[in-house]
């Protein structure tokens, strides 16, 4: 198994759902090598994270208490070193989803996750356009209004707009496709199923955690 805090390794976390075949080759399409694991003792050693994720609030949540990720999750985050959060692991933030009920989610974003209003067809599922603003370097060479691949129902109600970096239109409605603050970053879309720009994606996630060791804008962290 490869060192946890090599400078070519990226830890991805394996709570029993996630897109992680497809994950893990948009990270080793990078040039880097994919460290998928049930671990949680080995995200102390990580210099950036991914948490992937399919299927319901309820289920992410009780895997991820059942496997022991929820405070080496918030540890890792509160620490400031680079995290990507997709699908439910961008979900999983806020402080609450109401699919299927009323679940306590991880709190690290304050806000909730609400179903999409009624009328509309759900999930949400295909390409669709994602608009960034502010720019963000994750983004670099990423065409905005670029396509990428999603498929939910519910999606981020924030409390503090600051945290949405892009926004997505479906059905003449807007929502939150992007959220992050400092060396956080969470996308509602898969990027491993979105073809170049999701590989240009992850591919400048790691490029900047490994290099500067921040993911934020310069400016942003420059202020921090």
């Amino acid at each position: 198994m490869a060192a946890v805090n090599s400078d070519r390794t990226v830890v991805i976390v394996d709570y029993g759902a996630g897109n992680l075949r497809s994950v893990a080759r948009a990270v080793a399409h990078a040039g880097y090598e994919p460290l998928v694991t049930a671990r949680p003792e080995l995200i102390e050693d990580a210099w950036s994270l991914i948490v992937p994720g399919v299927g319901a609030a309820e289920d992410t949540m009780t895997n991820l208490t059942a496997g022991g990720f929820v405070e080496p999750i918030r540890d890792y985050i509160a620490s400031g070193r680079p995290f990507l959060g997709v699908c439910m692991g961008m979900q999983a933030l806020f402080d609450l989803s109401e699919e299927g009920g009323q679940h306590e989610c991880l709190g690290v974003l304050p806000g909730k996750i609400v179903r999409f209003p009624e009328g509309l067809i759900v999930p949400h599922m295909g390409w669709n356009t994602v608009h960034i603003d502010p720019a963000h370097p994750v983004f670099e060479g990423i065409p905005d209004d670029g396509y990428f691949y999603f498929v939910h129902s519910y999606h981020a109600e924030p409390n503090d707009p600051t945290i949405v970096i892009g926004t997505t239109e479906y059905d003449g409605g807007r929502f939150p496709s992007v959220v992050g603050r400092d060396n956080m970053i969470a996308t509602q879309f898969h990027p491993e199923k979105s073809g170049l720009n999701g590989l240009r994606f992850y591919a400048n996630f790691i490029r900047l955690a490994r290099e500067r060791g921040s993911i934020a804008p310069e400016h942003a962290a420059a202020g921090a």
